[in-house]
């Protein structure tokens, strides 16, 4: 229907323009991020918890944490660059979501079962846990970034802030689901304690359920949506579909010489957003089992520390499930005051949600400050990427998505580098100071984007000057 559409669509000079897509549709190609989400909750509510688990101190943990962003660094302007440029039967995008979901089911079911695996292939227990996250990083990264690019292909600009909010809605329900499994299986008698060196049940049954929703959510994605072809983007685009060629793989390079400047701005902003989320994901455990429960930095084995674990994955929930409703508020809320002025007001209270996890000594009321952080997380899974699709070129955008990825990842990787040491040496190993400087970073980030980022209204002319100036 959408090839029908197309082919009837025209816009001036009778270039063919891409057709609009119902909600429906727009759901059906995002439903795989639920369950892409449900992974990546669990990972980042629990993956500290089970590194701390087999052993690993609080200012190890960020160390072990490197391996999601450094393997998002590799795997992602590759698998942009090749779905830019190949094509198969089930399209161009969805081959790699499907391989990245069957990869990351397996890391799902084996990251905590790391210790029983360990006692069968004598192997270090932290060691093989670190691989099976890196496995799961990695495939995570393969199936994602074709998603987001499916957003630019498949949907005119003018439909992309809702495209990407209704990814974030979905992202929504998939993190909630996968931060509270944990809880939800105690709640109805699956423990959550272990032997010293082992993961509880409840996080291994969770993890269980994550690998079986992902694998199902992606096939729903796989066999509900029809992804235009090679011909239909090149008519798109205005070209003779017989006068386009695939570029080669070198040609990431040159793609990197020329990266618009609108985008080099908004990888600014992203950087300070993603090291306070860097921030948040690694160091919650850490920081609530010693500022709210009490603990020594040292322990990371008793009940109260698994409580502290599984009080964090609600937490986690709670930000995410707060997202929901403020997607469906950033559209309108884009078109009343701007893109920008939007995601700077959301990077603003996220900060600050961030800084009052110091101040509320209650464990019961730290559902307030998740408030700010789900504005926040709705605004940084949409906005960011409603503003990108506007000043790249079609043919690239698999790749683009995939170097803005860049400005995600090396964030983390700095974090992850100095972060344990400076809770180490400045904070003696009390993690919740440094919750307070990612909340600081936040709000940097908030201050950025009004700085750098121009306005909705400045930028179409300068916009298309900058595609025209790319060079493929």
């Amino acid at each position: 229907m959408a090839e029908m559409a197309a082919k009837h669509d025209t816009g001036k000079f009778g270039r063919i323009k891409k057709p609009n897509l119902s909600m429906a549709q727009i759901i059906n190609m995002s439903m795989g991020f639920l369950g892409i989400q449900m992974a990546f909750g669990l990972q980042n509510g629990n993956a500290s918890r089970i590194l701390a688990n087999f052993g690993a101190d609080v200012h190890e943990l960020s160390w072990f944490w490197l391996v999601a962003p450094v393997t998002g660094l590799i795997v992602q302007p590759i698998i942009g660059h090749l779905g830019d440029n190949t094509w198969s039967p089930l399209g161009r995008r969805k081959p790699y979501f499907l391989i990245g979901a069957v990869l990351c089911a397996i890391g799902l079911v084996m990251l905590p079962n790391a210790a029983s695996a360990t006692q069968m292939m004598a192997a270090n227990v932290l060691l093989l846990a670190v691989i099976f996250l890196a496995m799961m990083d990695a495939s995570i990264n393969v199936a994602m970034e074709p998603f987001r690019a499916l957003v630019g292909d498949m949907l005119p600009k003018h439909q992309g802030t809702i495209g990407f909010s209704v990814q974030t809605i979905l992202i929504g329900i998939g993190a909630v689901i996968g931060s509270y499994m944990p809880d939800w299986l105690t709640g109805i008698g699956v423990s959550n304690t272990a032997p010293e060196g082992f993961v509880a049940d409840n996080v291994i049954y969770s993890f269980y359920a994550g690998a079986v929703l992902l694998l199902l959510t992606i096939l729903y994605t796989i066999f509900t949506t029809k992804e235009y072809s090679p011909k239909q983007f090149a008519e798109f685009a205005n070209e003779d579909p017989e006068t386009v060629h695939s570029s080669k793989f070198s040609d990431i390079f040159k793609d990197f010489a020329h990266i618009p400047a609108q985008m080099k701005k908004l990888g600014a902003v992203q950087f300070f957003s993603w090291f306070a989320l860097f921030t948040m994901w690694v160091f919650t455990t850490s920081a609530v089992a010693t500022h709210h429960f009490g603990l020594l930095p040292e322990d990371t084995h008793s009940k109260a520390f698994n409580d502290a674990g599984d009080l964090t994955g609600k937490l986690f929930g709670m930000y995410n499930l707060w997202a929901i409703p403020f997607a469906f508020l950033l559209t309108p809320l884009a078109k009343a005051i701007g893109k920008k002025q939007t995601h700077a007001l959301a990077l603003l209270c996220g900060g600050l949600g961030l800084i009052s996890m110091y101040f509320i000594k209650d464990t019961g009321f730290l559902w307030t400050s998740m408030i700010g952080l789900g504005f926040a997380w709705a605004s940084i899974l949409a906005m960011p990427y409603a503003m990108l699709i506007e000043v790249i070129p079609q043919k690239k955008m698999g790749v683009y998505m995939g170097i803005f990825n860049f400005f995600i990842v090396i964030p983390q990787i700095i974090n992850g580098i100095f972060g344990g040491p400076i809770v180490n040496r400045f904070f003696g190993n009390y993690a919740m100071d440094y919750i307070v400087v990612g909340g600081i970073c936040m709000i940097l980030g908030a201050v950025m984007t009004m700085v750098f980022i121009k306005s909705d209204d400045e930028t179409p002319q300068e916009i298309e000057e900058e595609i025209q100036q790319v060079h493929f």
